[in-house]
């Protein structure tokens, strides 16, 4: 059992940067997969990036290479996303994610557990 919860977001002009965390607990957080996601009103949940359990294996979304960065600190019980050179159409409300698998999965339905999210707007 995993439970996670989001902190971090705000509102931020184009070209700002935010550091959302994910403060997890549970006994499986060292061995679990994690995610971020986002969505934004009217909108599916979009991958945005994952890391292995070890942070050895690393994804992100096109939409997001090169201005995200994913990161954790098992010993923190925490994952991270910082989020440089942000855009209007990165608004959203931004969730983090955790499954058991060590290779993180890409696709929301695929994840156990999930935080509340946390709002990131940008604005022009």
């Amino acid at each position: 059992q995993v439970q996670l919860v989001e902190s971090g977001g705000g509102l931020v002009q184009a070209g700002g940067s935010l550091r959302l965390s994910c403060s997890a607990s549970g006994r499986t957080f060292s061995r679990s997969a994690m995610g971020w996601f986002r969505q934004a009103p009217g909108k599916e949940r979009e991958f945005v990036s994952a890391i292995s359990w070890s942070g050895a294996l690393i994804y992100y979304g096109d939409s997001v290479k090169g201005r995200f960065t994913i990161s954790r600190d098992n010993a923190k019980n925490k994952a991270y996303l910082q989020m440089n050179s942000l855009k209007p159409e990165d608004t959203a409300v931004y969730y983090c994610a955790a499954d058991s698998l060590n290779r993180p999965p890409m696709a929301p339905s695929e994840y156990d557990y999930w935080g509340q999210g946390t709002q990131v707007t940008v604005s022009s």
